[in-house]
């Protein structure tokens, strides 16, 4: 495995590789790796010849008063992970690397409005920026991301379909902690105590998916849900949503695939899960 902080030295790695006719797959990441990005590797390997993996902690999908100063990070501990998975090549620059005398960014329009963007306005715009350069300076053929961020891959696919990417998005289902949290880097700011009540995020999907089934109404659902979100006194909802799977639009009744997403502040973190429901013809 090879470590490299400059985009000159990736496409040294890259164009052998490329022009050999070997396939690459992408896992773009912002580090402080765990079983859900060791799960996305692996998939990687198992589809490429070629795996990289980046590791950069995007200042640009930061917002103000956001956790970009301590948002956790141990390169050390990533590439030896890394290592062990078989990945090949790890990118991991500067943010003066990847930014210098920056002017053009990638917006989806609507998509990026909804959701999460709906409290992060220029979340979205970062991370549809810093995929495009990854995408461009990798030369992936297939690019990993993780369900977690359902609306993250929504938005990226839909980047792709609109500029002509040459390069396949695959989804990977959520990996979760043996309690049923879904994992994410931001699960080491809970503590034990705030790890066990944010469990009410699952618990709210699981009688999502009951009802779903028996195609109750949306709002019904959503009241449901933040009832058991209230369970926890000082949880706070940002959002509770059942939306189109496509379009992120919010359903009336379940009569297409949807996705029920959901984001709630637990103590100093913000959390977000999801399910997605696919109807049965």
């Amino acid at each position: 495995m090879k470590a490299v902080k400059t985009v000159k030295e990736v496409r040294n790695e890259i164009n052998p590789i490329k022009n050999a006719g070997k396939s690459i797959g992408l896992v773009p990441t912002m580090g402080f790796l765990h079983d859900g990005h060791l799960s996305l590797i692996k998939r990687a390997r198992e589809e490429n010849d070629f795996v990289m993996v980046s590791i950069f902690v995007n200042p640009t999908q930061f917002g103000e008063n956001e956790d970009y100063g301590s948002y956790p990070k141990d390169l050390e501990r990533d590439l030896q992970k890394c290592k062990n998975a078989g990945v090949d090549l790890v990118f991991h620059p500067t943010p003066e690397d990847m930014y210098k005398n920056h002017k053009t960014y990638i917006k989806v329009e609507e998509l990026s409005e909804k959701l999460c963007g709906m409290s992060r306005p220029i979340h979205f715009r970062g991370v549809t920026t810093v995929c495009a350069k990854l995408f461009n300076i990798s030369k992936a053929d297939r690019a990993y991301f993780g369900q977690k961020d359902a609306q993250q891959y929504i938005i990226l696919k839909k980047m792709v379909e609109d500029l002509n990417f040459d390069i396949k998005l695959i989804r990977c289902p959520i990996v979760r902690e043996k309690s049923g949290l879904a994992l994410s880097s931001r699960n080491k700011y809970l503590s034990d105590k705030e790890k066990e009540d944010a469990l009410i995020l699952q618990k709210s999907l699981q009688k999502a998916e009951n009802m779903l089934k028996n195609k109750e109404n949306p709002q019904d659902i959503i009241k449901e849900m933040e009832k058991i979100i209230a369970e926890i006194d000082y949880a706070k909802i940002d959002y509770i949503k059942i939306v189109d799977l496509e379009n992120l639009e919010d359903v009336e009744k379940i009569d297409r695939d949807v996705l029920v997403a959901l984001a709630v502040q637990v103590g100093p973190a913000r959390l977000i899960d999801n399910i997605i429901y696919e109807v049965k013809n």
